[in-house]
């Protein structure tokens, strides 16, 4: 019978563990059961190379170390795989929990569940409204439909440059943007990225439902400095319109509108099908006035309802 795969894992865990001195390749295989069993050198070190990497993606520190007669050994030292004290209390626990449920994608849905076990492992205390146990009827959840999502979320973690083709509201065709990304924000339903951009010399915020096309990594450094994370959530807020300095008036078709019912700090109903709102005005209104199309007429200010006809007007020439 076939070995396990958990149990070679563990076996070749143990060995780089209890090890003083780094093993060679041709030890490990000597030492373990499943590597003996192996039919031929080339399946032993496709093996040997998945069991390493598995490992590795756990969390387990290995080092590789040539020794005098240029043999490569491995080994994984205690005092590197060890973790520090876990001190969250219960709700710390609750939230981490909680975010690790959030996530739909797949590939952020399995590195949240991975290090919501180590930490258990270590010691992080459970909730005791688990989120481990059945399902509620209502269950937080971050969409991510965006293609552009996930190499603009690598491209943030590595700090590398990018460039892709970004269609403004008002704009009839794409350009290309040459960006710092610094950080993702999701902002009522939608993703935004903050960085800088290299072209205008200033920082920008881009929604990802209006990148077109595939993101494209650059080599190099940044030119600019990345500011602190509090910073470019109030950018992005600014910039999504949810700083608001001012209010405007806007009509809109009776059952028609619900999110922006919802932010409207007075409804008045009228008699025509259509009500009257007041709703805060900030940065980035007029483009999401423009997204509700027929619905939705401005009654002022004049600004505002300038910007949302020059947008109609842009979306309607094509």
């Amino acid at each position: 019978m076939a070995i396990a795969k958990s149990e070679r894992l563990m076996n070749l865990a143990l060995c780089l563990l209890g090890t003083r001195r780094p093993l060679s390749k041709r030890e490990l295989r000597g030492s373990i059961e499943a590597y003996l069993e192996a039919s031929g050198e080339d399946a032993f070190n496709r093996m040997f190379e998945r069991d390493k990497d598995d490992l590795r993606e756990l969390g387990l520190v290995i080092e590789t170390v040539e020794n005098l007669d240029g043999e490569t050994g491995y080994l994984a030292r205690r005092d590197s795989n060890r973790l520090p004290p876990i001190t969250l209390d219960a709700e710390e626990a609750a939230a981490l929990g909680l975010a690790a449920k959030v996530w739909q994608q797949a590939r952020l849905a399995g590195a949240a569940s991975g290090a919501l076990q180590k930490l258990r492992a270590a010691g992080m205390p459970e909730a005791e409204d688990s989120y481990d146990v059945q399902p509620s009827a209502l269950e937080p959840r971050i969409p991510v439909r965006e293609a552009a999502f996930e190499p603009l979320m690598l491209a943030c973690r590595d700090r590398r440059p990018v460039v892709f083709d970004y269609r403004k509201a008002n704009a009839a065709r794409p350009e290309p943007r040459h960006v710092e990304p610094w950080t993702l924000e999701c902002w009522r339903g939608h993703w935004y990225l903050a960085g800088w951009d290299r072209d205008r010399g200033a920082e920008r915020v881009f929604r990802l439902s209006r990148i077109t096309g595939k993101v494209r990594s650059r080599v190099g450094a940044f030119t600019a400095p990345v500011p602190d994370v509090v910073t470019v959530r109030e950018t992005v807020e600014s910039w999504a319109g949810e700083t608001a300095t001012r209010s405007a008036r806007i009509r809109l078709r009776a059952g028609a509108g619900y999110p922006l019912r919802a932010r409207a700090q007075s409804v008045r109903e009228g008699a025509d099908g259509w009500d009257e709102l007041e709703i805060p005005y900030g940065h980035g209104l007029d483009a999401w006035l423009v997204e509700f199309g027929p619905d939705v007429v401005v009654l002022e200010p004049a600004d505002l309802r300038a910007d949302v006809v020059d947008r109609l007007r842009a979306v309607a020439k094509g």
